[in-house]
């Protein structure tokens, strides 16, 4: 049978307006009046005044899978995805064993997912020192993207990267158009310098209860450092740069002057940088831990005011859960704590209840989440709007609708979150993945997802 959904509230590329949506072979066929007569071959979901938007798009995803399959995995990470309206995730290349760092560990990657994957998924690779020589092949067969930390990733297998590296794989990456994401943060000179990006454990650092002790371990300085080493690089170079998990928006001026000079650098922030601030971190609530810290309420509504001017282009979840235990949660030392904060499934929500406090519209979200995303990893072609010949990926989702976070409606492999109990507007009622409904408060279709493997480059008629 052919199918339709329709709405009143239709996110299309010009804008929210009533519509019909014919779709065909996993694909949008066409979009038309909303009160057209369909013939009876036609199963048409109508989801009246519920807002319909192009399928979420979280390129920041920890799924850690193989090797840590306990801490996340593809089944259980691509649920929670669908629960909460994503129809593409894109996994790092760390903290899974082995990391993707050569094409043989991508294709342990790629087998370990076959059969479990219940929404769409990519890969990035993996820059280290040493590894130059793979970029090619991995992008050859079908990364989105290169990752690269500027300090310790918190993995002895997926050491940090300096100037020199970064000046060997630049160019690949310019010459082949794809992005260099970076973790950006530069440990600071002379000092013993706050350990890595995950566990932030290191020798000659004291454990500390204390929030106000893990932050001042790791000042705004260290951003800022890292990302005026990148923008002087990206000029020198043309190679794209996507900044991620953006927590400082001190770097916000360094940003704008680099956009408006024409350098091809976009910027991600994370929903946890949005949604909290310090002042409300009680010591020992390591569940709030990660890297870099969050950061006091001016902060918070700078990094706001960043995605209000356009120089923040992209959300990203940056889903990084661990077993309890890693967490600290007893101790409470932040010091030790692996860092990360789980939030895939409500990506969606956590951002909307923020932006819709402050004046932001359905719109401005989906740009954030949707078109901007598809656009960074060479997918816009194919996915990230409403449009004749983009694939049919709707999250279905209701912007005055609130509900409490709790373990029961958690899908992620470990319960540990720092938005258990947090109210959120804008519930999610139903996904669809390539025309198919994966997700209605039930799971539909489950495992029907594909690995997403090299950009999009063929046209459409949209």
């Amino acid at each position: 049978m052919k199918t339709a959904i329709r709405s009143t509230r239709m996110v299309l590329p010009d804008g929210i307006a009533p519509a019909t949506v014919l779709m065909k072979d996993g694909a949008i066929n066409a979009v038309v009046p909303y009160g057209v007569e369909l013939s009876g071959e036609f199963r048409v979901d109508d989801y009246f005044r519920a807002i319909v938007a192009p399928g979420v798009i979280d390129a920041h995803v920890h799924i850690n899978e193989p090797g840590r399959a306990d801490w996340e995995g593809f089944e259980s990470a691509t649920r929670s995805a669908a629960a909460g309206g994503v129809t593409l995730l894109v996994d790092m290349p760390l903290n899974s064993a082995p990391v993707t760092t050569t094409v043989a560990a991508l294709q342990q990657k790629l087998a370990a997912s076959e059969g479990k994957l219940n929404t769409d998924c990519g890969f990035y690779a993996g820059l280290v020192p040493g590894n130059t020589d793979q970029l090619e092949p991995l992008i050859d067969a079908g990364v989105l993207g290169t990752k690269a930390f500027l300090i310790h990733s918190g993995l002895d297998e997926f050491p940090a990267v300096n100037e020199a590296d970064l000046r060997a794989a630049m160019p690949i990456l310019a010459r082949r158009g794809v992005p260099l994401l970076a973790h950006a943060e530069l440990p600071e000179a002379g000092g013993p310098g706050p350990g890595s990006a995950g566990n932030a454990g290191s020798a000659g650092v004291p454990s500390s209860r204390r929030y106000v002790d893990y932050v001042a371990s790791r000042p705004p300085d260290m951003e800022l450092d890292a990302i005026r080493l990148l923008i002087g690089l990206c000029r020198e170079y043309g190679c794209p740069v996507h900044i991620v998990h953006l927590a400082t928006a001190a770097a916000l001026p360094l940003l704008r002057a680099a956009k408006a000079e024409g350098l091809p650098i976009t910027v991600e922030t994370a929903p946890h940088y949005l949604f909290f601030e310090s002042n409300e971190i009680p010591d020992g609530a390591t569940q709030y831990k990660c890297a870099p810290p969050i950061r006091d309420a001016a902060n918070r509504e700078g990094l706001w005011e960043g995605l209000r001017e356009g120089v923040i282009d992209t959300i990203g979840s940056d889903h990084s859960p661990c077993p309890s235990a890693l967490k600290n949660l007893e101790s409470g030392d932040f010091m030790g704590a692996w860092g990360g904060v789980a939030s895939l499934q409500w990506l969606l929500p956590i951002v909307w209840t923020g932006a819709k406090s402050r004046g932001f519209t359905v719109e401005d979200v989906t740009r954030w989440l949707c078109r901007n995303p598809a656009q960074m990893l060479g997918l816009s072609r194919c996915q990230g709007a409403i449009a004749k010949g983009r694939e049919a990926n709707f999250a279905v989702w209701e912007p005055d609708e609130s509900f409490t976070v709790a373990d029961e409606c958690n899908y992620h492999r470990h319960k540990t979150t720092p938005y258990a109990g947090r109210e959120l507007y804008g519930k999610v009622h139903a996904t669809y993945l390539r025309g198919l409904r994966i997700y209605d408060g039930e799971f539909t279709e489950p495992r029907f997802g594909r690995a997403v493997l090299g950009r999009c480059h063929h046209t459409t008629t949209s």
